[in-house]
């Protein structure tokens, strides 16, 4: 239960909510419930306050009484987090301080092609802006309705943009942060080349709130596309589709802008269990690309490039079929079957879930390795296998045995996550692409990053947080 006994002084909170003012102090349990449970239930939390601050200067006084007082604070955006970064523990001694309503556009500046934006802006916002200064904001999520920029930047998302354009860290050039202690760290800059000492910011991209908070950014905008085309293209193994990559790659360098590999697996889910879901193609392929062309030329160069590399690639065999959207309603039911691959994996029972990325090169490979190693830990699982293949980084998630008890399968969770992991290392790849560290991974990343790392982390983390008050537990 989130709110029915604390740890906390009762006086202590009345000052904490203070500062934001009562009805922006929840306190009551049904609605604290919303701030404290993450969407896979992994890590249920309990807190007796949410903060939701409407300035910097609240937040900049929250931190300073939470260091003073030792208050522990769990920063968190649209709490779409995947890893148990983003909630409280169950101790029910922590604050949690949404940023919800820092959420408006300072700025946008097109001769700069930059919009600054502070950190409760939900995604889906942010590209309407850009979409209404006539330019693009790439950063694509399927969370994108209500995660948020501060979230988005504290984990370092990635997303189905990667490729062209970079992951959330690339795309963002300054940022605003309140410290610990409650200093203000100004680094709202839109310099593309700013080469004066450390780079500061990069230190809380991805820090999942562990140094401070996120309260506002400045983010790159690009020019939008003159031309876009979207495919989905039948394979017979990974190997044709790093093949099909390379020559798309080689054929439109930055104009492609995604290539998607999804399995037959998660496919066949979304099409028992999603309603209004059409098969792109009429015959069930083992392997499947989503290819999309992004042209700034023209809507004539975009489908010259994509007819060029679809009718190379099945002369040469590495396709066996394909069909070029024919409107922007069926590109976008194309993109839409690749976003609910996770949602229609929930219907087939308990799933355990790997975020890894390993050398593009390397993908195959590890493809073939890893099914392997799942059958020995469970025989008949069933891998879900989908992801950027472009940039190296796969969903691989593997579902339980169609007549397996879930809470049983579960209990392989460790030993899976070992065999597939293992393999990820041995490539020289990550165990977390773009999802983060969190609770989820905390104490696998302390046993196995090189000790010289995780001893730099902490350091980092003494020197800006020194009461430890910053989202303890997580990330370290």
């Amino acid at each position: 239960m989130a709110s029915e006994t604390s740890l906390l002084d009762p006086a202590l909170l009345d000052r904490f909510g203070a500062i934001v003012g009562s009805a922006h102090a929840v306190r009551g349990h049904a609605d604290i419930e919303l701030y404290v449970h993450e969407l896979r239930g992994l890590f249920p939390g309990r807190s007796p306050l949410v903060l939701r601050p409407g300035s910097v200067d609240e937040v900049s006084r929250i931190l300073r009484l939470a260091t003073e007082t030792g208050t522990p604070i769990v920063p968190q955006g649209g709490n779409t987090g995947l890893v148990g970064a983003q909630v409280p523990h169950g101790t029910g001694s922590e604050i949690v301080v949404s940023l919800s309503r820092l959420n408006r556009v300072r700025e946008v500046d097109v001769l700069s092609n930059t919009i600054t934006v502070e950190a409760g802006m939900v995604l889906e916002s942010l590209h309407q802006a850009a979409d209404a200064a006539g330019r693009l904001f790439p950063l694509s999520l399927a969370s994108q309705g209500s995660c948020q920029i501060g979230g988005n930047l504290s984990s370092n998302a990635g997303g189905t943009a990667v490729l062209a354009y970079g992951n959330t860290r690339e795309l963002c050039l300054g940022i605003e942060v309140v410290l610990s202690t409650g200093e203000v760290f100004d680094d709202l800059r839109k310099l593309k080349k700013d080469n004066t000492g450390y780079d500061l910011k990069n230190l809380f991209i991805g820090a999942e709130g562990t140094l401070g908070i996120i309260t506002a950014a400045v983010m790159k905008l690009f020019p939008r596309p003159k031309g876009r085309e979207v495919a989905w293209v039948g394979l017979n193994s990974p190997d044709a589709a790093l093949a099909l990559f390379g020559l798309a790659a080689e054929r439109a360098g930055h104009s492609l802008t995604a290539f998607e590999l999804v399995g037959k697996t998660p496919l066949d889910f979304v099409m028992r269990f999603t309603p209004g879901a059409v098969a792109p193609l009429q015959a069930a392929w083992p392997w499947n690309a989503l290819v999309e062309i992004s042209s700034g030329r023209s809507a004539e160069d975009a489908a010259r490039l994509m007819e060029e590399i679809l009718t190379e690639g099945l002369e040469a065999g590495l396709a066996g079929d394909a069909v070029i959207a024919a409107s922007l309603a069926q590109g976008n039911a194309f993109w839409a079957l690749r976003e609910n691959l996770s949602d229609a994996q929930k219907p087939e029972g308990a799933s355990i879930k790997h975020d890894i990325s390993v050398p593009v090169a390397s993908v195959p490979e590890f493809i073939e390795r890893a099914a392997s190693a799942v059958q020995a830990v469970c025989p008949g699982a069933r891998v879900v296998c989908f992801g950027h293949m472009g940039d190296g980084n796969l969903h691989y998630n593997v579902s339980q045995p169609a007549d397996a008890d879930p809470k049983t399968y579960l209990e392989l969770y460790r030993p899976m996550n070992k065999a597939v992991h293992d393999i990820v290392r041995h490539l020289g790849g990550s165990i977390s692409a773009e999802h983060g560290i969190g609770q989820l991974k905390r104490d696998e990343l302390s046993a196995t990053a090189p000790p010289v790392a995780i001893d730099l982390m902490r350091r980092v983390k003494r020197v800006f947080d020194p009461a430890g008050i910053m989202n303890p537990g997580k990330l370290l």
